[in-house]
């Protein structure tokens, strides 16, 4: 049993990432076809295909009884997605950030973490919390595409750096097939990567929070990882960043949500404590990092490896409190 669950995880883990590249380039074409701008497209559809496991996931996860892991994968994703993605992207490639749309992006992601912060301060995600979390999520969409047809005119440098990104000559019978077929596998491999993940966590007496915030987290991160750092090698800064504030909101909308609106459950005091002020805490320290203020943005080989080294103290810390 032990050793089918590790392959269900690692099958799960690699047809996420095959699934929601396909998910996203079908997507993509499809919108550019029907004459959809690339930056509306770039912020609304890559930036929710690469959310597309964790939302899957966490919706199997709910569903099948463990809506904690649910929870973790949401808040997990958010500190992976900083320290380890942002973190090695910029060891790799150091970032310039020059949009104005990602200056705009990130006080809105400290807007939608007070609303998941006041939402689980009474130590629950129940379904009203659920509803209001994916309100919130058809918000946060009408307003960026609502920012793309404003920025259209202004020659935004992440627009530029869509356009050449989105597939442009994609027949749509081919971009609609890679779109379903995209979608049928994120399913079914996001229920591979639940049902091996919550075998192996009763197998070693892990909790569903720490499988959540550590291999689920990471693993539904990878879509994220692959393409911030190929955007990075591309010269495409803006997209490496923008790809984990999109992501990032989407999780805290998306994602969390959906363990409220399928199985309701009390959250561990835990989730609060440590997880999500290791979230804010690294959210601030991209905001300083990244921001820019007075001049362009920028995150340095440096702070990246500040970044991906927070990442591995919080692991560490995750490490000691599941064996305490």
């Amino acid at each position: 049993m032990l050793w089918t669950s590790l392959i269900a995880i690692v099958a799960g883990f690699a047809l996420l990432v095959w699934g929601a590249d396909r998910f996203v380039i079908g997507a993509s074409a499809t919108a550019r076809n029907l004459g959809v701008s690339p930056l509306i497209i770039g912020l609304t559809i890559v930036g929710f295909g690469t959310s597309a496991p964790e939302m899957l996931v966490s919706a199997m996860a709910a569903w099948s009884g463990n809506p904690v892991m649910g929870v973790g994968n949401a808040l997990g994703s958010n500190i992976t997605n900083i320290g380890l993605v942002l973190g090695i992207t910029a060891l790799i490639v150091p970032l310039s950030i020059r949009s104005e749309t990602l200056k705009r992006e990130f006080p809105l992601l400290f807007v939608v973490m007070l609303i998941a912060l006041a939402l689980l301060l009474d130590g629950e995600m129940n379904r009203i919390d659920g509803i209001i979390l994916l309100i919130g999520m058809a918000s946060l969409v009408y307003w960026m595409v609502a920012l793309g047809l404003r920025e259209r005119r202004d020659c935004d440098p992440m627009a530029n750096e869509y356009t050449d990104e989105i597939p442009a000559h994609m027949p749509m019978r081919s971009a609609i097939v890679w779109l379903v077929l995209g979608l049928v596998i994120l399913m079914v491999s996001s229920r591979m990567l639940v049902w091996g993940a919550v075998n192996v966590a009763q197998w070693f007496g892990i909790s569903d929070l720490i499988i959540g915030l550590t291999i689920i987290a990471i693993g539904t991160s990878l879509p994220e990882l692959a393409a911030s750092v190929m955007s990075a090698l591309k010269g495409e800064h803006d997209i490496a960043v923008g790809n984990v504030l999109g992501s990032n909101m989407f999780n805290l909308l998306a994602v969390l949500g959906m363990p409220g609106l399928i199985h309701p459950a009390v959250m561990p005091a835990e989730l609060m404590s440590r997880d999500f002020l290791t979230m804010i805490g690294m959210t601030v320290a991209l905001f300083i990092m990244g921001y820019g203020f007075l001049k362009p943005g920028h995150v340095t080989r440096t702070e990246g490896g500040l970044l991906l080294l927070g990442y591995l103290a919080y692991l560490g810390m995750l490490y000691h409190d599941s064996i305490g």
